[in-house]
């Protein structure tokens, strides 16, 4: 099936990546075994036993109050490898708050929580393979990978085809953020060109007057032009 081809070499990271110390604990010692896929795994489960609410792709209205931070627009395109539009596939997106900090038990960053921001959303695309969330700009953290080691600003999405078996991860960055270049999560993507596709373009027809700013952020799931996913070991 199409769904499975082999990726185009440097476009997803490698199990192995020296700079992203983790990585030397998790990957393999030997090489991988490819098991082809049952009809089971590629047709079910299925997601859609809680239908996608309201508010589920506008993390500002989520709460009782308003979070703190500069309110962002992001949208984009699921596309195939064929520049064609994916309909109705459930897009997941989760962050930090705009001091740097996740609403989780293991996030220890002295960084102050905002108790009217869980930081997680879903939406569907529509028809034409469209989504769009209304949020909060995340802001950078340390995260002790290597002495002053800071993650840009990130939003991690989500992306699931027919069944559990074809979820696809990866992370948007912003345009000009200056701690790119020394993130070794992003570096971890061999290819040049994939990098720059996880990096958003600021998006003047998206922003919203006296509302928010907008980042436009395609997401392409295979191909030449594939956006690059973290189902290779990060």
């Amino acid at each position: 099936m199409t769904t499975y081809r082999t990726p185009a070499p440097g476009t997803h990271p490698e199990y192995l990546s020296p700079e992203y110390k983790t990585t030397h604990r998790r990957a393999p010692l030997q090489p991988l075994i490819r098991i082809p896929q049952t009809l089971s795994e590629i047709t079910g489960p299925l997601y859609g036993h809680n239908p996608i609410g309201e508010t589920d792709n506008d993390l500002t209205r989520q709460c009782a109050g308003e979070p703190q931070g500069e309110r962002i627009i992001v949208a984009g395109q699921v596309l195939d490898e064929d520049g064609r539009p994916v309909p109705r596939t459930l897009v997941e997106l989760w962050q930090c708050n705009a001091a740097g900090r996740y609403l989780h038990s293991k996030d220890n960053h002295p960084a102050p929580l905002d108790a009217n921001f869980i930081g997680a959303g879903r939406a569907i695309t529509d028809d034409h393979g469209n989504y769009r969330f209304t949020t909060i700009k995340p802001g950078a953290y340390p995260w002790r990978n290597h002495h002053n080691a800071w993650r840009p600003a990130h939003i991690h999405f989500s992306l699931f085809g027919p069944a559990f078996v074809t979820r696809l991860i990866t992370q948007m960055f912003f345009p000009n953020d200056p701690l790119l270049p020394f993130d070794p999560i992003l570096g971890a993507v061999p290819d040049a060109r994939a990098r720059e596709r996880l990096v958003s373009s600021f998006d003047f027809d998206l922003t919203e007057p006296e509302w928010a700013l907008g980042y436009h952020f395609d997401i392409v799931l295979r191909g030449k032009n594939a956006t690059p996913f973290e189902e290779s070991g990060t």
